[in-house]
């Protein structure tokens, strides 16, 4: 086979927005035809039928352009969201959401800087 495994295969989602991607595509790609037909029928006197014809096919190209992108950005968001990323903080360390102790009160115990702690496998 081709190595593909059914992990890697896209989902019904990630089909739906590659469906509207490329219907996308293919409406931006017919305004330059809608204006020519556009052109035609207003030379030809419809002038109401040719702006309808050309203004029709912007409206449709901008609204499944829009489709396409809000349920990207979705479909973005759901495929970050299962992955379980970790955020790493700014100053560099790894132990978020420990918090320091409460000061022991003894005079003898050392304090370790959070440089000097080891991690235990």
């Amino acid at each position: 086979m081709t190595g593909w495994s059914t992990e890697r295969a896209p989902g019904g989602s990630a089909r739906g927005v590659m469906a509207l991607t490329l219907l996308a595509a293919l409406l931006v790609a017919a305004i330059p035809v809608a204006l020519l037909a556009a052109v035609v029928l207003m030379v030809l006197g419809h002038l109401v039928v040719g702006l309808a014809v050309f203004g029709g096919s912007v409206l449709a190209a901008g609204l499944t352009i829009t489709l396409a992108g809000m349920s990207g950005v979705r479909h973005l968001r759901k495929v970050l969201s299962g992955l379980g990323l970790g955020s790493v903080p700014p100053d560099g360390s790894q132990y978020t959401s420990l918090t320091e102790p409460p000061d022991s009160g003894y005079a003898d115990a050392v304090r370790l800087d959070r440089s000097e702690y080891t991690e235990v496998p």
